[in-house]
């Protein structure tokens, strides 16, 4: 059986796969079904709803807190052991709902696939389950037909089959059962046909090469069922602060306990002080605050028509410093226009406002492209709609002028004749390939009327049949005769339309705007390299330009260094998007991926982030992406990527104020333990830590942003967002805090032996008023004005009135508190006006030897 059945004969064919022109007999199908499995794509694996749910708890974070749960129920705490264990299980609750949502992209390619199949069974034609097919079956195609399998074309009538979700070409191809060359690409084996694929025009037989998983699409779904999740910095670094806290709380317990112990501590409470410890090291909250902070700025992202379907991506966004970008259908609309026309030596733009007012000559170019057309603006052939939408466009009434000019006879297209005519009464019109038409033309039409079509004016026509396909154009010629009984010859030449699939409008000043940010963007389209040049020299992209086939021939190494020079890269397949991916991502960028179509679907889910378009694209591309654009516009990504870096300063904001807080905890309660005072026990410490990472850090999502967004370069991949301006902040901060606290301590408590309800009540309550001040100062540091964020005012607000429920309510017994006075209010009061100038000491001296900007860069280019 051949693996290139393409660069043989069909009869080769037939007989590779032991079949004939009239198709297999019942038995032999039975045999082969038997062998080859049912024609349909399937998953290779499939997580279960527990599975996914379980998997949400493997990390260190949480097992850690889950010991401490443990811990606290054993030593009879239990409130401790339920907040932990409730903060656990609802952080897994949001990882489970992200995560079942991004499982769906292989179901997508399955009802992807044709329902039935017209097959040639038993010597007769006749309907049946497209997942039977098999291998060696001889299938019918017409018009409007789902291709059910891949096929060697044994022929074809007028055949146009639209590959653009497979191979990214913007046009329908024209089918051949000719052989071609072994190495041609995809989108140019004209004799093939694949499944999943569209019948646009004409009728064809195949004999089926491949079904199921060893298609083209198999292939694809093979290939995300093997892509495993990409992670964002964001996650890595947290995992990686995860293990270090894991390992930070061991050594700390086991330095405690047996100092505890050595000065006569109980066992239960040199227990309760380790997981005091555990608690105020590790930030239980961290997981699920960052997951609601991004779906904040996810819901914010919708509004503006960027639906994120998966969280850490938001943050991923704002890091990305390369897009590979589809072309067509992104960075252009997605369907052919007349862009251009030549009559008789002269060019003249067409635009949606027409030509005002037309030439005759344009007139009639127009009108016989509509009558000589089988298609309406809405359906048929996107060439022939593109001809109908010209002739609207300038004030031609289509349905109108049709009736008036009926057909009365025609001759169809064919892919071996290369052009079509129509006949209307005493008049025939014929279009079709240029070269073609042209042959059969002996005269052209002049402003002064028909005249004879000497050998130079072949020439000037054959020559702007070169400039406008050299443009990208892709060029018809129009002609007319007065004696249609005879279309062959003597026809009167009118035209050429030249017809273009458009770059979008807005794209070009999107481009410029993520360039303007560090961003590189490169094309990766399966269109030919003349029109893909053309297209990015349009939207002002640099044209270093290569092919896919190109790219076979070099190894990983050689590739890595080809992908940093070249900005377009043209006639390639699904695999070397991917290998195209890989080399950028092994070179150190963060690459966003954007596609609409089923070839992009294996980038789409390697990539860093991947971005799918909304209306134009299939449902596999969507399900394998991390967001999609509801208005396909590309000028959707820059608004993206700009709130995406918002998003990531307001995370930055909340990981140092959370983490700062965490070390002042472990450091006061370590301290404090060493003078035989539990101070803080895990109950208080969980609700600090509820306080600082619920309403507080959700209002800091709503922070605007700031104006220089997206005038930085992309934050360099290679350093994490706990770097040194944040570590030097965690420290000071945390330093300042630790000490204002320990001197609380010691002063409330007055020399006693033991911790006293007061003096826990007093440090308490002063850690959290302390943590509002600070969270204000950090802001300050990302220079974010103080009073431009008034759902953080109400946040605050909200929480120091649960601080104040639990000193004054009944529930001050299930917390170890007692009310305090209006003096101790003086002395809480004292300690936050030492601790501004403080803070802000810490922040200045941050500005000046440890600048923010250390914390992106350019990055490998």
């Amino acid at each position: 059986m051949s693996d290139l059945p393409h660069s043989r004969s069909a009869e080769d064919v037939l007989a590779d796969f032991d079949a004939s022109a009239e198709g297999l007999t019942s038995g032999e199908v039975r045999q082969r079904l038997a062998e080859y499995g049912e024609n349909e794509v399937v998953q290779a694996s499939e997580r279960t709803l527990l599975s996914i749910f379980l998997v949400q708890f493997n990390s260190v974070l949480i097992w850690v807190l889950l010991a401490a749960a443990v811990l606290s129920a054993l030593a009879g705490h239990a409130i401790d052991a339920v907040l932990i264990t409730v903060i656990v299980v609802v952080n897994g609750i949001f990882g489970f709902v992200q995560d079942y949502r991004a499982e769906q992209s292989l179901e997508a390619l399955r009802e992807l696939t044709a329902p039935t199949a017209t097959v040639r069974r038993d010597g007769t034609t006749v309907e049946v389950a497209a997942t039977e097919l098999v291998p060696g079956d001889v299938i019918e195609l017409e018009s409007g037909d789902v291709v059910p399998a891949d096929g060697r074309l044994l022929e074809d009538v007028d055949l146009e089959v639209d590959e653009a979700a497979l191979t990214g070409e913007s046009a329908p191809v024209s089918k051949s059962p000719e052989p071609v060359d072994p190495d041609t690409p995809l989108a140019e084996r004209e004799n093939m046909v694949f499944k999943s694929t569209n019948v646009t025009r004409g009728r064809g037989v195949a004999v089926v090469t491949a079904t199921g998983m060893d298609t083209e699409v198999g292939s694809i779904a093979r290939e995300l069922a093997a892509t495993e999740e990409t992670r964002t910095p964001l996650q890595g670094e947290l995992d990686e602060l995860g293990r270090r806290l894991g390992i930070g709380v061991s050594v700390l317990a086991a330095l405690v306990i047996p100092l505890l112990l050595m000065r006569d501590t109980p066992l239960v409470e040199a227990g309760l002080t380790a997981v005091s410890l555990a608690v105020a090291a590790i930030p239980e909250g961290l997981p699920a605050v960052v997951t609601l902070t991004l779906a904040l700025g996810v819901r914010t992202m919708a509004d503006e028509n960027a639906l994120v379907r998966r969280l850490p991506a938001v943050e991923a966004l704002g890091s990305v410093d390369v897009i590979c970008t589809d072309k067509t259908g992104t960075l252009t609309e997605g369907q052919m226009t007349v862009s251009r026309v030549w009559v008789n030596d002269s060019v003249v733009e067409l635009d949606e406002t027409g030509v005002e007012p037309p030439s005759d000559r344009i007139d009639l170019l127009l009108r016989a492209g509509v009558l000589c057309n089988d298609a309406t603006a809405d359906t048929g052939d996107p060439t022939e709609q593109a001809l109908v939408e010209a002739a609207e466009n300038h004030r031609i009434d289509v349905e109108a002028l049709r009736k008036e000019h009926p057909r009365t006879d025609e001759i169809p297209f064919s892919s071996e004749q290369k052009w079509m005519g129509t006949v209307h009464g005493d008049v025939g019109y014929v279009k079709g390939a240029p070269g073609v038409v042209l042959s059969k033309c002996s005269r052209v039409l002049t402003d002064d009327g028909p005249a004879d079509l000497t050998s130079e004016g072949a020439d000037r026509v054959h020559d702007q049949v070169r400039t406008f396909a050299d443009d990208a154009l892709r060029v018809l010629a129009v002609a007319y005769t007065e004696n249609p009984e005879n279309m062959e010859d003597d026809l009167v030449f009118v035209g050429l339309v030249g017809m273009i699939d458009p770059p979008r409008e807005e794209v070009a000043d999107a481009l410029a705007a993520t360039e303007r940010a560090g961003i590189d963007v490169k094309m990766i389209t399966g269109d030919n390299v003349r029109t893909a040049a053309a297209i990015a020299g349009e939207l002002g992209m640099h044209q270093e330009v290569t092919e896919g086939r190109e790219l076979d021939g070099l190894d990983d190494e050689e590739l890595a260094e080809r992908v940093e020079e070249v900005t377009v890269f043209a006639r390639t397949s699904p695999e070397h998007k991917v290998r195209i991916l890989r080399a950028l991502q092994e070179n150190g960028h963060i690459v966003a991926m954007t596609g609409d179509g089923v070839n992009d679907a294996p980038a789409l889910k390697n990539a860093d982030v991947g971005v799918a378009m909304g209306i134009r694209g299939t449902d596999v591309a969507k399900q394998a992406s991390d967001m999609v654009l509801l208005d396909d516009n590309y000028a959707t990504i820059e608004r993206a990527v700009e709130r995406g870096r918002a998003i990531f300063d307001n995370l930055w904001k909340f990981v140092a104020f959370l983490l700062s807080a965490n070390v002042a905890e472990v450091a006061l309660v370590f301290l404090a333990s060493l003078w035989g005072y539990l101070v803080l026990p895990a109950v208080q410490l969980l609700w600090i830590n509820l306080l600082t990472d619920g309403l507080p850090a959700l209002a800091l999502g709503a922070d605007p942003q700031s104006g220089d967004v997206m005038d930085r370069p992309p934050r360099d991949p290679d350093k994490g967002i706990i770097e040194r301006p944040m570590l030097g902040l965690i420290g000071g901060a945390g330093t300042v805090s630790t000490v204002l606290m320990l001197g609380l301590m010691f002063y409330v408590i007055g020399g006693a032996a033991a911790i006293t309800p007061y003096a826990m009540t007093m440090v308490f309550t002063g850690f959290v008023f302390l943590e509002f001040e600070k969270l204000y100062v950090i802001r300050w540091l990302r220079e974010t004005p103080t009073f431009s964020n008034p759902w953080l005012a109400l946040a605050v607000g909200g929480s120091m009135v649960l601080q104040l429920a639990v000193l004054y309510t009944p529930l001050n017994q299930y917390f170890g508190t007692v009310p305090l006075g209006v003096e101790d209010w003086g002395i809480i009061g004292v300690v936050l006006a030492i601790g501004l100038p403080a803070y802000l000491a810490i922040v200045l001296t941050i500005k000046r030897y440890l600048p923010l900007d250390e914390n992106s860069g350019e990055g490998p280019h």
